[in-house]
């Protein structure tokens, strides 16, 4: 077991122990109960900005009832960890990748269907289509209760030395990605050599060749730095990257009617807030790499990466809510 492993497990092992504290003191009706938010992101991600709003808004709104306390960075564990805690009851929400999400209600992976949407804003407008909506319930069957959606930007190529202007260029390249059996496909049709390490450690992987390259959205390239150790960066908008607010079933039947309400309006208040940001963010992004990276624009992604978008599309085969959302994010 390294030290950064034994570090991290004390950090989560005090984080839930003072939750268990504070909820050793709900039988003083006047003290307010603190609610626990994990998430992987940075501080400066736009969905640590997210939650932090949350934080920021819920004691006002539940009349100082409830408060709640954010842990950025993976502090509480990677995300099966942290599903994990929240599926026990022990930590009571998160804002977490649709990406990993997936892995527990299948049906989201249909918003990495490779190129259904242009640019952020399309995707945006999609998290209101009744499938979308469809997709959060489906999240009840593992003891989870899915709030609504916020975005990062579209997914795009960092590699570490020059861009990459054809799939030929991503051949038996190692670059990371988020395991999950979409974007898994997706890359291994490309032809490149998909490989899962936490967000945490890339930095290091791209620093001493573990890593070719990444797919990433340009919140996450920028705010972890990324452009100090990769130069090569292909501007492709293959994929969303839409991140879902889960909340424990045990921590949500255990509040009041007034608190739900309260933290839902809360949160949907948050989550539009943050995908607002997040259509600037995208310029912002860009204009701060200008110089930074070598950056080139694959206008013609969906035709060059035609096999790869099929195979994905046939690994949807069967899922009939993945169907009707594609319809109706087209529609839109």
């Amino acid at each position: 077991m390294t030290f950064t492993t034994m570090t991290r497990r004390a950090m989560i092992a005090a984080a839930l122990a003072t939750t268990a504290l504070a909820t050793g003191g709900l039988a003083d009706a006047a003290q307010a109960r603190e609610l626990r938010m994990g998430l992987i992101t940075p501080p400066a991600h736009v969905w640590t900005q997210v939650a932090n709003r949350m934080a920021e808004k819920l004691p006002e709104a539940t009349g100082g009832s409830l408060t709640l306390a954010v842990f950025p960075a993976g502090q509480l564990g990677v995300e099966p960890e942290m599903f994990q805690q929240m599926s026990g009851g022990l930590l009571d929400a998160g804002l977490m990748t649709a990406a990993i999400t997936s892995l527990r209600a299948p049906s989201l992976q249909g918003w990495f269907t490779p190129y259904l949407f242009a640019d952020v804003s399309d995707a945006i407008d999609a998290a209101d289509t009744p499938a979308a909506q469809e997709m959060l319930k489906e999240l009840e069957q593992a003891g989870l209760v899915g709030l609504g959606y916020t975005f990062a930007g579209q997914r795009h190529i960092l590699m570490k030395d020059a861009p990459a202007t054809s799939p030929a260029d991503l051949a038996q390249k190692k670059v990371r990605i988020v395991p999950f059996p979409a974007m898994k496909t997706w890359w291994e049709a490309v032809g490149a050599v998909p490989t899962p390490v936490q967000l945490t450690e890339v930095y290091q992987g791209l620093q001493t060749g573990l890593l070719d390259g990444i797919d990433i959205d340009l919140d996450a390239l920028v705010g972890s730095k990324f452009n100090e150790v990769a130069k090569g960066l292909t501007i492709t908008n293959h994929m969303p990257f839409p991140a879902v607010l889960v909340v424990s079933r045990t921590t949500w039947d255990s509040l009041s009617e007034e608190e739900r309400t309260a933290f839902n309006e809360v949160a949907q208040e948050a989550l539009a807030w943050g995908s607002d940001r997040q259509i600037e963010a995208e310029k912002a992004n860009l204009a701060a790499l200008e110089g930074q990276v070598e950056m080139v624009t694959m206008d013609n992604g969906k035709e060059a990466f035609a096999a790869a978008n099929e195979a994905v599309q046939a690994s949807f085969a069967g899922n009939d809510l993945i169907m009707r959302f594609q319809q109706e994010a087209q529609a839109e």
